[in-house]
């Protein structure tokens, strides 16, 4: 390249270099209670967002968003005591007698059927 070119080029980007904002990025270190807060309070706005949550919700007159603005106010112990609290609840619904006879009956069948092969 011809030298005058190169002086060209240099110019324009030590202008631009000079031109330009620089800012100042800063980078901290986050706890492991912070990201165990913010993943419990995840795990209770998803809750909420189930379908049977938010009819139960609606049926008790509660509005679903008024309920989760509640969860994002609430101090981290009341988080964590609540998300302990959704994790510790069943999974399904209740198993009645009448349900716990026909589940007995299903794997009665189930192992004459397959079973005795």
């Amino acid at each position: 390249m011809k030298p005058v070119l190169i002086r060209l080029i240099s110019r324009v980007l030590l202008v631009s270099m000079l031109a330009a904002p620089f800012q100042a990025v800063q980078a901290g270190m986050i706890g492991t209670d912070q990201v165990a807060v913010q993943s419990e309070r995840e795990a209770v706005l998803s809750a909420m967002s189930r379908p049977e949550v938010v009819s139960q919700l609606q049926s008790l007159g509660v509005d679903v968003s008024v309920a989760k603005d509640r969860v994002a106010a609430m101090t981290d112990a009341e988080v964590r005591h609540l998300a302990g609290q959704v994790d510790a609840a069943p999974a399904g619904a209740k198993l009645t007698t009448w349900s716990a006879i026909f589940l007995i009956a299903i794997a009665v069948w189930v192992y004459y059927a397959y079973g005795k092969k």
